[in-house]
């Protein structure tokens, strides 16, 4: 039995031996998320092929249908919470769909019925969950943001995970969590799949595509003072890569402002048939590997710096990417998100040998009067980029450049209360070979209805 199957009968089973049980219904929650996604990337330099068109577009309307409920009373505490996504495509041709070759499980925001976007699609997710004192364990569908395990949210719907975790918060200042993960659900997608990383998860001449079900994961975060807080997680995808995450947190106030003070690092190397079977290669490895693909070894390094005073913030951050291979992550090629300071818009910036700086500077417009309103701009610089030519030479020095713009708009009271509206923009720049530059817009309208 499918342990969201049975985490539900459990849960189903004791909330009806306490079917009046106050806290299980006056602490429940159900909201209805509304997201109108519009996304178009233009793909500069270079000739188009089948599977590289020079502009992909698609426009869709989601929903997000969450319940989530409160617990039965008693020593040991039962409850269930639900999630349904339904996406709707609003505009997407053949040639704008991002999978024009129809060899990919989908397209920028839809699956795809061969190479072309379908009309709508549908998942429902449902997550058993059991409190005793300040522990919780949950079985079913996850969406977890940890260090060694992030969902990603930058489409039309999010994407989930499927596996169990606990949680506990019994001993003060201290939160630890461990869980396994054995299937995700891809943000374009309605279908559940097994999990790879970067080079492995893709078709080619020797590979049908390399998957796991097990991921497991543990950690916890320890505040150490109010204003500083450690962490450790280790994450491990069975026959891909087993990683050691620490991180450093800290708050100071100088002055009439804040700086965070965000400091991270991860010690990535293979596991089981990673280390020797091809099929199984992390991508970005080019020492001794003809194909550029080979076992995970990485070690990555970033500190990140960000003044907040008077509305505005000031950031600067640098990062290393170490090692023969690029950074792995959890990533089933169909959308994914690492918890590094570098994940922006279009690209990770975590390439084997990759030294990346960065500025950011971001303003809250409530100080001048319009509560609501926010901008910032990111840009970024990476270099010493290890890949190879198309017949195979080894090259160094490689570079790439990221510049993100966000504007976005709240309404803070009034009949249309949180309605949001967001224009990202996006430019991306490379000279790494057979490497076609980016820029890209994405437009949403956002709103949030409570029904519980």
């Amino acid at each position: 039995m499918k342990k969201s199957t049975l985490a539900l009968a459990v849960a189903v089973a004791a909330i009806a031996q306490q079917a009046h049980s106050a806290g299980f219904i006056e602490d429940s929650k159900a909201t209805l998320g509304l997201r109108n996604f519009y996304i178009n990337t233009d793909n500069r330099d270079g000739a188009p092929t089948a599977s590289s068109r020079s502009k992909n577009a698609e426009w869709g309307q989601g929903f997000d249908l969450r319940f989530i409920s409160g617990y039965t009373q008693g020593t040991v505490q039962f409850g269930v919470d639900a999630i349904g996504l339904y996406g709707v495509r609003l505009d997407s041709s053949r040639d704008n769909h991002g999978n024009y070759s129809g060899t990919a499980s989908g397209g920028t925001v839809f699956p795809s019925d061969g190479n072309k976007a379908v009309n709508d699609y549908a998942s429902l997710g449902v997550t058993g969950k059991v409190k005793v004192s300040q522990t919780e364990l949950k079985l079913g569908t996850l969406q977890p943001k940890l260090p060694v395990i992030v969902t990603n949210d930058g489409r039309l719907l999010p994407q989930t995970f499927q596996g169990g975790q606990i949680t506990t918060n019994d001993i003060k200042d201290l939160t630890l969590v461990a869980g396994q993960v054995e299937k995700a659900k891809g943000r374009n997608s309605s279908n559940n799949e097994n999990l790879s990383i970067g080079g492995a998860n893709a078709s080619s001449n020797y590979n049908a595509g390399r998957f796991s079900n097990k991921f497991y994961y543990a950690g916890g975060d320890y505040k150490l003072t109010k204003d500083l807080t450690a962490q450790y997680y280790y994450g491990n995808l069975e026959d891909f890569y087993k990683q050691h995450f620490l991180g450093l947190t800290h708050n100071w106030a100088i002055g009439p402002g804040v700086l965070k003070s965000d400091l991270r690092y991860f010690h990535s190397t293979d596991d089981g048939k990673n280390g020797d079977t091809a099929a199984y290669y992390s991508s970005g490895n080019y020492q001794g590997f003809a194909s550029g693909k080979g076992k995970v070894d990485n070690n990555l390094y970033s500190g990140l710096f960000l003044y907040t005073v008077a509305g505005h913030t000031f950031g600067g951050g640098y990062q290393v990417s170490n090692g023969s291979s690029d950074f792995p992550w959890l990533n089933q090629g169909d959308g994914s998100s690492a918890y590094i300071t570098t994940d922006m818009q279009i690209q990770k910036f975590a390439r084997a040998g990759e030294r990346t700086w960065q500025a950011r500077y971001a303003y809250d417009f409530a100080k001048v009067g319009v509560p609501g309103l926010t901008a910032g701009v990111v840009y970024l610089k990476g270099s010493n980029i290890d890949t190879v030519t198309a017949s195979r030479a080894e090259l160094t020095g490689q570079s790439e450049w990221e510049r993100d713009i966000t504007v976005a708009y709240v309404i803070p009271e009034g009949p249309l209360k949180n309605l949001g509206v967001a224009w990202k923009n996006a430019m991306w720049r490379t000279d790494l070979a057979n490497t076609r530059s980016q820029d890209e817009n994405r437009l949403i309208v956002s709103y949030s209805i409570p029904l519980l």
